[in-house]
């Protein structure tokens, strides 16, 4: 989603901190020695198609959506073909208070729906809390900790007046460590991203909301992604950048987390602006017809990302349910459906069953979660803060009460700062450096990223800038904050209380001054940072993503400058992901190093808790780090490759990312994914394999029942016309007809072309159709998820304090074009000193099973597959054969 149409928000800082991507493999996206051994995706290279899936399979209410759908189609059937439209098309950007709306019904008393950001929190409001980013929940590791974050993010948006939280997210999933919104998800492993996009999902709709995982699918990089938005940059496209992937690293990897969140009772998905396979993610048949409604039998409904819709008939027969935010483009009063959906409808250019599936989709979402019994007035304006303004904002009209300043915070401050703790990684820790007592003599704190932002901490637009500590990233994906605790005061009434010494610089480039306070301090601790974002906002020179993996604002000065003059120098990061290292790991005046992420609101508190051991670190790694950007092995696509036409970014590395790779090519990584220590220590022993007698897989047979048509449209035209006496709101989108012409009311000069032209074969028809192999069950197959095995293994805490250690589970597939080992199970245990605890994992069939694309089904192949488990990718101590 975007902030503004057209407005491109340039940030300046003292210093253009990343200048250049010189090291970038362009104009590809993967560097030579990592493509995949899979012919199928190492060939990726060449043009890329995606192929036409028809009909839009109809929503049956299956698995436990029953109630929902049933309940769903008495509503609709008691539509009118304008209320059907109105339930599908939002009213425009800024045309009512949430950045996006869809039309009301009022005769039935029936509001508009209320969609609003982000995945992290409110964007847009006040009294709302701030919460780690999706990056942090990885680390901790922790399905309670992901699923009340969920919870809590999701009574704050229904305290608002929310219906549909646009969150969470699984797309990027993190292919290269520069994307800019990576932070906004969770990790770039499937699995993991999978558990915790379930768990978040089930916490917000638990509160009565419906959640939206996105960006679906493939969706990896900012570069590119809308051509009028990189016109706007200087690049001379025409459309959008196509991420081009094979079919078995799309379902292996890609589509893996999007499998768990429709599992999880997902109520919709918000589909991307790049193009998969050169064909519009909003149109993709292939994307939303076959492999999300028709192979994972997703229930909810499908709704644009802001400005994704390019067509209108389209769109809608390839699955599409809902646009957003209705507009074209923001603010121009046209669009795609609204009157075009009421034409194509009565002209028969769109069957009517497919307006009633939209309908019932949504609606079925909406009682899904509770939202008849759990939906508040909207109480908020996403266009203003003041208490008075206009209703209709960008229209000028209707002024009157606008925003309530509804509280919604409760007491989540203390989950946030637990999670902030809980996600911060220990990843050096010479000589128990860590934890402080609070009692050093002379405590000195460095870093513009352990301060404020002398602008406040809301004081850039949609957090666009790098100033003071980092806490999230920048773009839609943001919330404002009702105050940020950052390190410098966290730390300092730390020392204060008990009596100490405590001097800090927050300015990078003081030189002389941090050499003279380095050279006094016993303990300095440096603060530095990586940022990135959404592509709408320029940072430093970054279009979003991150031109390059160094930390920003001079921060390898700055720890230089420090570490060369205080010999027990304490390193904390606050990055939306990997960074290069450089000798820190070696250098022995840094006697430790912490990850922090980006931990939300009580940032400050959450780091002094780990320095200062009240808590005692158990968060792992997300994501690998890397000694340079070519170890990764996959890249971005930083300039266009295919003249003014669609940029082509390929994925010949297949399923190879982040440790995946690093594994392939036998590279060393600086820190491996998953790996995290702690005040204590671990053994593991006992490796226990227990299989189970479970039948074969069966292929899903048969057929769907017809397509469900509810109520009676008639074609007479006059029924459809603006009502007598209605005062049109400017650039609101209605349904209405503004005559009674079809051809004139379009107002189109596609308009009479002949059905060949652009309706593909088989997109109309409402028969039976048949079922897909791999589908079954929201989810896919319901056997995919049957235990084949049950994996036990004894983890023992061998220190003298209590702690918490994430236990691993790999497995490798064993065939010629498997990683050597993907993750497969994890399990966060708490263990008293001198004690131990059982480490448990259900494997699914689907766990040990590789994407079979000439079958189109899941299939477990004939190699042997062994199980690790140990406390990271490179430290698995037990293995055994799975027989």
């Amino acid at each position: 989603m975007q902030w503004l149409a057209g407005t491109l928000l340039f940030v300046t800082t003292l210093v253009n901190a990343q200048t250049g991507n010189t090291t970038a493999p362009s104009p590809a996206s993967t560097y030579p020695n990592a493509t995949s051994p899979d012919p199928a995706a190492a060939d990726i290279t060449g043009p890329a198609f995606s192929p036409p899936f028809y009909p839009s399979p109809w929503g049956s209410g299956k698995g436990d959506w029953a109630s929902a759908y049933e309940r769903a189609r008495v509503f609709v059937r008691q539509l009118t073909l304008l209320e059907k439209v109105n339930l599908t098309t939002g009213v425009g950007w800024q045309s009512e208070r949430c950045v996006g709306e869809t039309g009301s019904i009022p005769r039935l008393g029936f509001r508009g729906l209320c969609l609003q950001d982000s995945p992290l929190g409110l964007r847009f409001t006040d009294y709302n809390s701030a919460f780690p980013a999706g990056v942090n929940v990885a680390a901790t590791f922790d399905r309670g900790l992901a699923y009340a974050r969920g919870q809590a993010m999701g009574q704050e948006h229904r305290g608002k007046g929310v219906d549909i939280q646009l969150g969470p997210v699984a797309g990027p999933l993190g292919r290269a460590p520069e994307g800019g919104r990576n932070w906004e998800g969770f990790s770039p492993d499937p699995a993991l991203t999978g558990v915790m996009m379930a768990q978040t999902i089930q916490g917000i709709q638990r509160a009565g909301v419906i959640a939206c995982a996105k960006h679906y699918i493939v969706n990896e990089q900012e570069h590119f992604r809308q051509a009028p938005e990189s016109q706007g940059y200087g690049y001379n496209i025409t459309d959008s950048l196509s991420s081009n992937v094979d079919d078995a690293t799309m379902h292996e990897t890609y589509l893996w987390p999007f499998a768990d969140a429709v599992r999880a009772g997902v109520g919709s998905i918000m589909c991307s602006y790049t193009q998969i396979n050169n064909s519009y993610g909003c149109e993709n048949s292939h994307a939303l017809n076959y492999l999300l409604k028709g192979e994972l039998d997703f229930q909810g409904f499908v709704l644009t990302d802001w400005q994704a819709q390019h067509s209108g008939v389209g769109s809608a027969l390839a699955g599409l349910d809902m646009s957003m935010p209705g507009d074209v483009l923001f603010n121009t009063g046209t669009s795609f459906w609204g009157t075009n959906l009421t034409v194509a409808i009565l002209n028969g250019t769109i069957p009517q069953w497919r307006l009633d599936d939209m309908a019932i989709r949504i609606m079925a979402a909406w009682y899904y979660v509770g939202r008849n019994e759990s939906q508040v007035p909207i109480n908020f304006d996403s266009w203003t803060l003041d208490t008075f303004g206009y209703q209709h904002f960008f229209a000028e009209e209707a002024y009157t009460l606008v925003n309530e300043h509804v509280d919604v915070r409760a007491e989540h401050s203390t989950l946030i700062r637990q999670i902030g703790s809980a996600s911060t990684v220990l990843l050096k820790n010479n000589n128990s450096a860590l934890p402080l007592t609070g009692r050093e003599r002379f405590t000195a704190v460095f870093g513009n990223d352990a301060g404020g932002n002398p602008y406040g901490p809301n004081g850039c637009p949609d957090r666009g800038c790098n100033n003071g500590t980092l806490a999230m990233g920048w773009g839609s994906g943001t919330a404002s904050f009702p105050y940020l605790v950052t390190p410098e005061t966290a730390i300092q009434n730390e020392v204060l209380r008990n009596n100490g010494v405590f001097q800090s610089i927050t300015d990078n480039f003081a030189g002389t001054q941090i050499q003279s306070l380095a050279s006094q301090a016993s303990v300095a601790i440096v603060f530095v940072n990586a940022n990135s974002g959404e592509g709408f906002i320029i940072v430093d020179g970054n279009e979003g993503d991150r031109n390059n993996l160094t930390f920003w604002r001079g921060g390898d000065v700055l720890v230089q400058n420090v570490s060369a003059r205080c010999n027990n120098t304490i390193l904390v990061m606050h990055t939306v992901g990997p960074v290069l290292l450089a000798n820190y790991t070696e250098n022995p005046n840094i006697t430790a190093i912490l990850w922090a992420g980006l931990p939300g609101e009580q940032s400050g508190n959450s780091i002094a808790d780990i320095l200062y051991g009240r808590v005692n670190p158990g968060a792992k790694l997300p994501f690998t780090l890397g000694a340079s950007r070519e170890d990764y092995g996959t890249d971005l696509l930083y300039l266009p490759n295919n003249g003014t036409s669609a940029p082509q970014q390929p994925f010949p590395e297949g399923n190879f990312i982040d440790y995946r790779a690093f594994d392939k090519a036998d590279i060393a990584p600086v820190y491996e994914f998953g790996f995290g220590l702690s005040y204590t220590t671990f053994s593991y022993s006992n490796l226990r394999v227990n299989k189970l007698n479970v039948g074969d897989y069966t292929p899903t047979t048969g057929a769907t029942s017809a397509a469900p048509v509810l109520g009676n449209i008639t074609n007479d035209t006059a029924q459809y016309q603006y009502p007598s006496n209605f005062s049109a709101i400017p650039f609101y989108i209605y349904p209405y007809l503004n005559s009674t012409d079809l051809e004139a009311a379009a107002n189109d000069s596609d308009y009479g072309l002949s059905d060949s032209a652009y309706i593909p074969p088989g997109s109309r028809d409402g028969s039976p159709q048949p079922r897909l192999a791999a589908s079954g069950a929201p989810g896919g197959n319901p056997q995919l998820y049957d235990v084949l095995y049950q994996i036990d293994a004894t983890i023992t805490n061998t220190g003298s304090i209590a702690g918490e250690e994430v236990a691993q589970l790999y497995i490798s597939l064993g065939g010629p074009y498997d990683p050597k080992v993907v993750l497969r199970g994890f399990e966060r245990l708490s263990v008293q000193p001198q004690s131990s605890a059982t480490f448990h994992v259900d494997i699914t069939r689907r766990d040990i099973s590789n994407w079979d694309t000439n079958a189109q089904n899941w299939a477990i192949s004939s190699a042997t597959k062994k199980v690790y488990v140990g406390s990271s990718s490179r430290n698995l101590p037990l293995s055994a054969t799975l027989s």
